[in-house]
């Protein structure tokens, strides 16, 4: 049996989730896999911070977090309260880098597996940010001392995105993608599909907790957008900054340009699309787009996401994945700790 200890940075819905999952997952992963996870660290900004090399019990840091508790309440030692001094002080083998993302700097998440990484703890991460701004830096840092960089939950939460192309899929060429990749957006627009205005339709998604108190990374395409130049710099292989992406958000499509697409049998959609002619990069965009019943975009419903790929192989592979939550994300932050200790 293999012990493995963790340091959280960011426990919010997906870092609890984590706890959740790999509490319930904990005999499969012993009996299974021969690991023994353990978090010897977990990092808020707001709730405080604990370090215990023993291991944090997560069913107590769940209940703190639910009481509005501080965890600093469960620290064994005193806990640094600068992130870099905390990923130094804390005993462990793999960094899970939760802190929300930058669209713009990807920064401190950066710094903070840098950190780790340089520390000699594997690094995974749900935030985009790294991924879109960092990815070349910190793989090739990873790669140096021997330890993986992995970010599976970053896009389509768990669904295997980026590990498709690294063994699956020998000897194909992925030449673009088209998809709906932000789920709040999707949902938005079927909300006034259904007759909301734009501003219910955002207190609707406030209410079920898919829209942030200040919507604009979303409507306005930078969430699409940074998404597509993660896809387009880790699987295309051209580096893309978001802010290269054409960008067009959906706060200015009106009740009566959807309705009038409904009547004409279209829907509209926020589309994603990337494509490359050898290597250049010939189009980058997020844009509404109405899309007919021959797309396979006219039934992605909901919190869904959907990418088809478009390679020389395989012309038309595509991955839906339905109604996301906190727990998928928090899969996709398994598969990577356990790939990133089979050295896959």
């Amino acid at each position: 049996m293999k012990q493995v200890s963790l340091c959280m940075i960011g426990f919010g819905n997906v870092g609890q989730a984590f706890a959740r999952l790999i509490t319930r997952k904990k005999d499969e992963l012993e009996q299974r896999y021969g690991l023994n996870l353990i978090v010897t660290g977990i990092a808020t900004a707001r709730h405080g911070k604990a370090i215990d090399a023993g291991g944090i019990r997560l069913s107590v840091a769940l209940r703190t977090m639910q009481r509005g508790a501080s965890l600093d309440l469960l620290s064994q030692q005193p806990a640094p309260q600068d992130m870099l001094e905390f990923i130094a002080a804390c005993p462990a083998d793999v960094l899970l880098e939760n802190s929300p993302v930058n669209h713009h700097t990807g920064e401190p998440a950066a710094a903070h597996i840098r950190a780790a990484l340089r520390q000699g703890m594997h690094a995974v991460t749900a935030n985009k940010g790294p991924v879109a701004h960092h990815y070349q830096e910190l793989s090739s840092l990873a790669a140096s001392v021997g330890r993986r960089f992995l970010f599976e939950s970053a896009v389509m939460d768990g669904a295997p995105i980026f590990s498709l192309f690294r063994g699956p899929l020998p000897a194909a060429e992925l030449i673009g993608f088209r998809g709906i990749l932000n789920s709040c957006t999707n949902l938005l627009l079927e909300m006034m599909e259904q007759g909301k205005t734009f501003e219910e339709a955002i207190e609707y998604g406030r209410s079920i907790g898919i829209t942030e108190t200040d919507p604009s990374a979303d409507v306005d395409g930078w969430d699409a957008a940074i998404k597509v130049a993660a896809l387009s710099t880790v699987l295309l292989g051209i580096p893309l900054k978001p802010q290269e992406v054409q960008r067009e958000g959906i706060r200015g499509l009106t009740q009566k340009q959807i309705a009038a697409a409904r009547k004409a049998g279209q829907r509209w959609k926020l589309v994603c699309t990337a494509r490359r002619r050898g290597s250049q990069l010939i189009e980058a965009s997020v844009k509404p787009q109405q899309v007919g019943p021959d797309s396979p975009l006219f039934a992605v419903n909901g919190t869904s996401s959907f990418v088809q790929f478009q390679m020389d192989t395989l012309p038309g592979l595509g991955i839906l994945e339905s109604d996301p939550g906190p727990e998928t994300t928090a899969y996709g932050l398994l598969a990577d700790i356990i790939n990133a200790l089979r050295g896959q």
